[in-house]
């Protein structure tokens, strides 16, 4: 058990080195560009090797069941690191960020969107419990927070949490970083659009906010401060909107619409 654990260690650096080495790649795709961050290659990386054919001799211990149910249940503590980052981006424009708060605190209001039109779709394709952790939120940090301390990642609604996190991080990233270069062709305020950015993923947030910036580079600085300010405000603030809007909520119309909310 000890030895696939030291394998388990091994692979991870690897895995984490190979990522590092690709880097942050830019596709240009006519007037946008697909961003990939190492994170995005670090996933497929290791969702290839785990694949049940290949889960033999030594990737068979990496893979063992302990090591698996280790990674899902200590999986949040790589997340802590990121608020540090965040307000250290936050603090150079403080000031300017402070003078227009409110419209940050507004934005909160949309995480409440998960629930009302994700989890009536989640139910109407079959899901139960699982809707209820893939539709708390974007399932990033703050809903996998919430989901592994009441359910533990290894519950219905732990894997509905978890699916969405790496579909996420896999395809929202990609996604973001084609739509926000999109909007502001529209003619949408880039300010805007880097406070839309801080949606409570770092891995989207960044590939918005670089899309963005590789557009203006002129606002490279209000770009990163701007998206990192609202993400340090939905981390902080999303969490009590989580909690106190957004469960009610979601407990509410799943036992309307699953009979006896089982």
């Amino acid at each position: 058990m000890k030895s696939n654990f030291i394998y388990l260690l091994i692979f991870s650096l690897i895995v984490i080195a190979v990522s590092e080495f690709i880097g942050f790649q830019s596709i240009p795709i006519g007037f946008i560009s697909l961003n990939l961050l190492p994170l995005v290659f670090a996933i497929v990386i290791t969702m290839v090797f785990g694949l049940s054919f290949l889960r033999k001799g030594i990737l068979k211990k990496i893979y063992s069941k302990d090591n698996v149910e280790f990674s899902s249940k200590y999986l949040i503590f790589i997340m802590l690191p990121l608020m540090a980052r965040y307000g250290a981006d936050v603090a150079p424009k403080l000031e300017e960020i402070l003078q227009i708060g409110w419209i940050f605190l507004l934005q909160e209001i949309g995480n409440l969107g998960t629930v009302l039109f994700g989890l009536p779709i989640a139910i109407l394709i079959g899901l139960r419990r699982e809707a209820i952790g893939a539709t708390l939120g974007l399932g990033r940090e703050g809903e996998l927070a919430y989901i592994s301390e009441k359910y533990t990642l290894g519950s219905d609604e732990g894997r509905g949490v978890l699916s969405l996190y790496i579909i996420g991080t896999l395809f929202g990233a990609i996604f973001f970083s084609i739509f926000a270069p999109i909007l502001l062709q529209f003619g949408f305020r880039v300010e805007a659009l880097a406070m839309a950015s801080g949606m409570g993923s770092g891995s989207m947030m960044t590939a918005a906010s670089s899309s963005l910036a590789a557009i203006m580079p002129e606002k490279e600085s209000t770009i990163i401060a701007y998206a990192s300010a609202s993400q340090l405000l939905t981390s902080f603030l999303g969490t009590f909107t989580m909690v106190f809007l957004a469960v009610p909520l979601q407990r509410f119309m799943y036992k309307l619409m699953v009979r006896g909310g089982e």
